[in-house]
């Protein structure tokens, strides 16, 4: 059976991750699916949790307001070397550009683990706008085994960066899937 553990710290990457957690569950005969939360942005995160009606199997609560991004990185490292070292996953998967999702790719490919990078792409081509996130979702789809674009021209962005095309599969947004999911029902979308 394949094990794929779901790293999420913030309420965006709750939001996105949501629809590929919810996939991976309902494939229980083929797929043990693991959600693990860094708590990076605690109660914001709780909430989408909640509303998705996801419960995480680890929950590292590492936030510490005061903590610098070293810190945090640190921390985030030494928590997720454990839960990745308890759980041997074949694949890790995270969504975006937060210091979590480099902790993340980073802790995979230490452990010679599979990588899957949700939302991978996005560039604004200054690697200091957004700070750290430029650099964190950079070096995420630079580690990442499977890069989950959202549109074509963010594949051919990859592409241009050198990144395989066997590598790079377009995937459309997960958040319209969440969108989806929580809409009060009826709703057309068509």
């Amino acid at each position: 059976m394949l094990t794929v553990l779901c790293i999420i710290g913030t309420r965006p990457e709750a939001i996105k991750m949501a629809p590929v957690i919810k996939a991976l569950l309902r494939e229980r005969d083929r797929v043990r699916a693991l959600v693990c939360a860094t708590g990076q942005h605690r109660a914001m995160l709780d909430q989408v949790l909640e509303v998705f009606r996801i419960v995480p199997d680890f929950d590292l609560d590492l936030m510490r307001s005061d903590a610098s991004l070293s810190e945090l990185t640190a921390a985030l490292l030494r928590g997720l070397d454990g839960v990745v070292g308890r759980c041997r996953p074949d694949w890790v998967l995270a969504q975006g550009d937060t210091t979590t999702v480099l902790a993340a790719a980073l802790t995979a490919s230490y452990h010679r683990v599979r990588f899957g990078h949700v939302e991978a792409g996005l560039r604004t081509g200054d690697r200091h706008r957004p700070f750290p996130e430029e650099i964190n979702r950079s070096l995420a789809d630079r580690l990442a085994d499977l890069l989950f674009a959202p549109t074509e021209r963010v594949r051919q962005t990859l592409r241009g960066e050198g990144i395989p095309e066997d590598r790079i599969v377009v995937t459309g947004n997960t958040v319209v899937d969440a969108l989806r999911e929580v809409a009060e029902p009826p709703y057309d979308w068509s």
